[in-house]
Order: C-alpha cells, then structure tokens, then sequence
C-alpha cells in the first residue's frame, strides 16, 4: 500500500548566508537560477522520492542553529547548504553533530576550486555525504542519496 504524504518522511533543507541573492550574485560561480526556483525542483525531486521537504533559508547563524534543533524532533534527515557558515560555523558542526539523522551538506560550486579558505569545511566533519559542484543539481543528488540512506536506515 503507498505512503500517504503525512507517513513520507521529512527531510529539512536548510541554506544559509546569502542564498537568497542566487539570481543575483555572480553568476559564474552560481548560476542565473533563483533559490525559489531550487525550493520548486526540491519539491519535485522529494516527490519523485517520497519525500516531504522543509525548505528554509536564514542569513543568521543562530536561526540556523535553532532550525538544526528542530531537525531533530522533526525530520528525518537533513540537507544543508551552509554557504560561508561551512567554513566558519563551529556552532553549526556543534548543532549537527548532534543530529541522529543522516545529514548531507551541499554546495552549488566546486569549494576545492575556490579561494583555499574554502576548502575546509564544519559541516563536511559530521556529515553522511557531501556534494559539490553540480549547480542547483546537487539538492536533487542529495535528495536522491538521502532517500537511499533512510531507505538503509529503515531496512536495519
């Protein structure tokens, strides 16, 4: 029998600082396309997978911080984009790291091609998996690699 949409797990998705200028900001690096057009594709990918999603965007640490914490009552794993708290934030790790759900970072550009203080990253230390450099792309790998892992998760 399916899943009625209220017994699909949810999954948040979190972006930090700055996302919300995607459209806007450097093109070359992020592409032309808008977070409101990567919350739709969300969307869609987590249906296709089913998936429930909660897609959120804070330029505030703290606000970051407190929605990790509520991961961990409310959804069943959690996907992040950082952005500059990844390579910054020791209290986004110390949220994470307290997570009992898969957790998979995301990046629209390659950081290993980037400026070298971008190559480090909190959140790459307690995740399950991190992708970087498909664009607006790698949410949907990563909504993909979370329902394999929860799938695995729920298969013991």
């Amino acid at each position: 029998m399916p899943q009625t949409v209220a017994e699909q797990p949810l999954i948040f998705i979190l972006n930090g600082p700055n996302l919300n200028m995607l459209g806007k900001r450097e093109a070359g690096i992020y592409g032309t396309g808008t977070l409101a057009d990567i919350e739709t594709a969300c969307g869609g990918a987590a249906k296709s997978a089913g998936l429930r999603v909660d897609f959120r965007q804070s330029n505030h640490e703290g606000e970051i911080v407190d929605w990790i914490q509520e991961a961990q009552v409310k959804a069943a794993g959690v996907v992040i984009n950082a952005a500059a708290l990844s390579h910054s934030s020791v209290a986004v790790h110390d949220a994470l790291r307290l997570l009992d759900v898969p957790v998979i970072e995301v990046h629209l550009s390659n950081i290993y091609r980037r400026e070298a203080f971008r190559h480090h990253s909190y959140v790459s230390a307690v995740a399950s998996g991190v992708i970087c450099g498909f664009g607006a792309d790698g949410y949907k790998l990563a909504i993909a690699g979370m329902a394999r892992l929860l799938a695995e998760r729920a298969h013991g």
